[in-house]
């Protein structure tokens, strides 16, 4: 009996911290921007969008920043939804082809690379 209790405690224990650490870790997402040979740009616009409309009107921006030294921006409390994305630097930019981004695991640190030319 004493057995099943210390079992039976354990599971809790261990199922309370689950959700508890799950619900405390928020939704971010990491855009390293790269160029056509793979070297990263820092200084480069990038602008999220929730839906294709928007996307394509450049309007009802959700999340913005400008690529670092390392060519990331680091974005977080994200959605965990798929989003529209535009890159730019100069005349370089993400069109043709990498305009979404995949669902974002939510609680996790996301990770994408988008390729300007």
């Amino acid at each position: 009996m004493k057995t099943f209790i210390f079992i039976a405690a354990v599971s809790l224990l261990t199922f309370s911290y689950t959700t508890s650490s799950a619900q405390i870790l928020n939704t971010s997402l990491t855009i390293t921007v790269r160029d056509e040979v793979g070297n990263t740009v820092s200084g480069a616009e990038v602008k999220l969008f929730e839906n294709e409309q928007d996307y394509l009107k450049e309007e009802n921006i959700v999340a913005e920043g400008i690529s670092d030294d390392k060519g990331q921006v680091k974005l977080k409390k994200m959605k965990a939804i798929s989003f529209y994305v535009i890159a730019r630097k100069d005349d370089k930019d993400n069109s043709g082809g990498g305009e979404i981004i995949g669902k974002l695991e939510e609680g996790r640190f996301n990770k994408v690379t988008i390729v300007i030319q």
